[in-house]
C-alpha cells in the first residue's frame, strides 16, 4: 500500500465546537510579515499563493462511552442468594444500572463459607473484600452505596444492606428455621416497601426460584456467567458447504502453491459467514476438503489439508477413521496453533488423538520437550477420600483415561503382540521412555507457573469452571500448546450447566482467532457396544 503525499499546506486551527470537551482556546500567532530584504530571493520572485478556506473542524466527544445513572423509581432491585455470591465473586458488578438489596441471612452464610481452601470458600472471601470496599468507600449504609466506587464503572446501581427488621405474611406458612425462607420473607416484605419497583430474587437454587414463583414473587436465574443460552448454537468449527457452492464461488478463483499446500480464494457471498480456522467441506463430483485462512469481506483464502487417514501420514501408528478426526490431527500437528479444543462424546477419540500427537511432536520432531496431562478432580460418585503419595501418585487413579490409551499406542495400530524376547524388551524400553516425557499435574498447583515449549493437555475440561480455565490458559510460555478435551453433556461439578462451564467460555472465546482451532467429534469410534450405548441409553 503507498504512503499518502506529504502536506503541502500549514495546519490549520481546530475550533471547539458547543459539545467538544472543555478546553481553553487554542489561539493562532498573527502571521510575522518578513522584511522584502531578509526575504530569500526565489520566496521574493515567487507571488505568495492564497490559502485556500479550510474546513471549520471540531473535536468531538465519544457518544455511548458511558451510560446513565437512571432515577431511583426506575431500577429494578435485585435480592441476591448466597449461591450467586458464592458461584461469582464479582456478580456484585455484573447488573449495571440496577440495585441491588443483600438480606443479613446471606452475610451470614458468607461468613459460614469463608473458612478453607476451596473455589466457593475462596470466592467468599473476595465477596466480603469487595463489601468491605464499598462500605469503606461510601460509608452510610442507609442510603445505599454506589457499586462504582470500587473501579467498576458499568455498576451504575447502588448496593443495599437489610439494617432493619422486614416483617411480612407469606400466602403459605413457611418454617423460619431455615435460611431460604428467611429470604423468601425479606423479598415478599421489600415488594410492600417499593410498590412501584420491580424487586426479583437472582438465585441458582432451582427450587428456590420455584418456590418463589409460587408465591407470587419475581424470580430468576444468574444469567451473566452464561456463555450461550442454548448449547446447540455452541461452534463446532466444521461447516458443510451447499452443493451449488462451485456456482456461486467458482468464477475468478485463484489457486497457489506453498510449502506444500494448495491456497484458493474464492469470492461469494458465502465467504462473510467462514470462521478464521473453520473446516469447510464438501462431498460432490469437485470435494473438497480445506480450512479457512483469511477472511476479507466477501473473499476468503482456503488451504487443502493434510489426509491422515492414510497410513503413510499416521501419527504414532493412528490414522484418523472419520472426516472429524483428520481435521482434529489437522490442528493437533499444526505448530502454528497454540490452542486447540476437542469436543465429543465418549469414544469419539479425544484423548487418543490428543495423546498421539503429544507424543510424534515430542519424541520425533523434538517441537515439545514434554508433555503435561490435568484434569479436574470431580467425582462422578462418592467421593474416596485423601489419597496417599506424592502429587503424581494422587493423581494416577484420575488418570486411567490415559494408561488405556498409552496401551493402544504402545501396542501399535495393529494391536500386534511380538513372541520375540529382544522386541519385548524393545517395547518395555519404549514405553519407559514414552512415560518419562509425560508429567501428570494436579490443578491445585498451577497457580503461578509458566511452562516453555510444553505440549499441555487439559482432560474433562467441561467441569472447570471459567475462571479455572482462564488460570490455566494463561499458564502458556512460548513454544507451548494448549489442548483442551471434554465433552459438555457430562458435567460432573455443581452449579456448572452446559452454558456457563469453562469449556465452554473458552470455545466461544477463541473462535476466529488465527492461532487456535476447535471440533466436535461426531462419531464414537469405541466399539459398537460404546456406540449403541451413547444412543439408547
Amino acid at each position: 500500500m503507498p504512503l499518502p503525499k506529504l502536506p503541502t499546506r500549514m495546519g490549520t486551527v481546530l475550533s471547539i465546537a458547543e459539545d467538544a470537551v472543555e478546553a481553553d482556546p487554542v489561539i493562532a500567532p498573527a502571521p510575522v510579515e518578513t522584511p522584502a530584504a531578509r526575504q530569500p530571493a526565489e520566496s521574493r520572485a515567487t507571488p505568495p499563493a492564497t490559502p485556500a478556506k479550510q474546513p471549520n473542524l471540531a473535536v468531538v466527544k465519544p457518544k455511548g462511552a458511558k451510560k446513565t445513572r437512571l432515577p431511583s423509581s426506575r431500577r429494578k432491585l435485585f435480592v441476591l442468594d448466597t449461591n450467586v455470591l458464592l458461584h461469582d465473586s464479582n456478580s456484585l458488578f455484573k447488573f449495571e444500572e440496577h440495585d441491588i438489596f443483600l438480606p443479613m441471612i446471606v452475610l451470614e452464610e458468607l461468613d459460614h463459607q469463608k473458612k478453607g481452601m476451596s473455589e466457593v470458600s475462596r470466592n467468599a472471601r473476595q465477596v466480603s473484600r469487595f463489601l468491605d470496599g464499598l462500605v469503606g468507600a461510601n460509608g452510610d449504609l442507609a442510603k445505599g452505596m454506589a457499586l462504582d466506587a470500587l473501579g467498576n464503572q458499568e455498576a451504575l446501581g447502588s448496593l443495599y444492606f437489610q439494617t432493619s427488621a422486614l416483617a411480612s405474611e407469606l400466602p403459605i406458612e413457611l418454617p423460619m428455621g431455615k435460611a431460604d425462607n428467611v429470604i423468601l420473607h425479606v423479598v415478599h416484605a421489600l415488594q410492600a416497601v417499593y410498590a412501584k419497583r420491580q424487586v426479583i430474587l437472582v438465585s441458582k437454587d432451582i427450587n428456590m426460584r420455584l418456590k418463589a414463583l409460587s408465591l407470587g414473587l419475581d424470580a430468576e436465574d444468574y444469567y451473566n456467567d452464561h456463555v450461550l443460552d442454548d448449547s446447540d448454537l455452541l461452534y463446532d468449527g466444521v461447516m458443510p458447504l451447499p452443493e451449488n457452492f462451485w456456482t456461486k464461488h467458482g468464477k475468478d478463483v485463484e489457486s497457489w502453491q506453498q510449502g506444500g499446500t494448495t491456497y484458493y480464494r474464492v469470492k461469494g457471498p458465502l465467504c462473510a459467514e467462514f470462521i478464521v480456522n473453520e473446516f469447510v467441506y464438501f462431498e460432490g463430483e469437485l470435494p473438497l476438503y480445506a480450512q479457512v485462512k483469511e477472511v476479507s469481506g466477501k473473499s476468503a483464502v482456503l488451504a487443502t489439508l493434510r489426509d491422515y487417514s492414510h497410513g503413510k501420514n499416521n501419527v504414532w501408528g493412528i490414522t484418523a477413521r472419520n472426516r472429524e478426526q483428520n481435521f482434529a490431527l489437522n490442528l493437533l500437528m499444526n505448530p502454528d496453533c497454540d490452542f486447540v479444543s476437542l469436543l465429543g462424546q465418549a469414544g469419539t477419540g479425544k484423548t487418543l488423538l490428543a495423546l498421539a500427537a503429544g507424543l510424534t511432536q515430542t519424541l520425533e520432531t523434538k517441537r515439545y520437550n514434554e508433555i503435561i496431562i490435568t484434569r479436574a478432580t470431580v467425582p462422578v460418585g462418592d467421593d474416596i477420600g485423601f489419597l496417599p503419595g506424592t502429587e503424581e501418585e494422587k493423581m494416577l487413579p484420575w488418570m486411567g483415561a490415559l494408561e488405556d490409551n498409552l496401551e493402544v499406542l504402545h501396542l501399535g495400530a495393529g494391536n500386534e503382540m511380538s513372541s520375540g524376547g529382544g522386541q519385548e524388551w524393545s517395547k518395555n524400553t519404549t514405553m519407559e521412555i514414552i512415560r518419562s516425557r509425560i508429567k501428570v499435574k494436579s490443578l491445585s498447583f498451577m497457580r503461578g507457573r509458566t511452562f516453555l515449549n510444553k505440549f499441555l493437555i487439559i482432560d474433562e475440561a467441561q467441569n472447570l469452571t471459567p475462571k479455572q480455565m482462564k488460570t490455566l490458559v494463561t499458564r502458556a510460555g512460548p513454544g507451548t500448546k494448549i489442548v483442551c478435551l471434554g465433552n459438555i453433556a457430562q458435567i460432573d461439578t455443581p452449579y456448572l450447566t452446559e452454558g456457563s462451564s469453562g469449556l465452554t467460555y473458552v470455545v466461544d472465546r477463541f473462535k476466529g482467532w488465527p492461532h487456535a482451532g476447535h471440533i466436535t467429534l461426531q462419531r464414537g469410534e469405541r466399539s459398537r457396544l460404546a456406540d449403541y450405548a451413547s444412543e439408547t441409553l
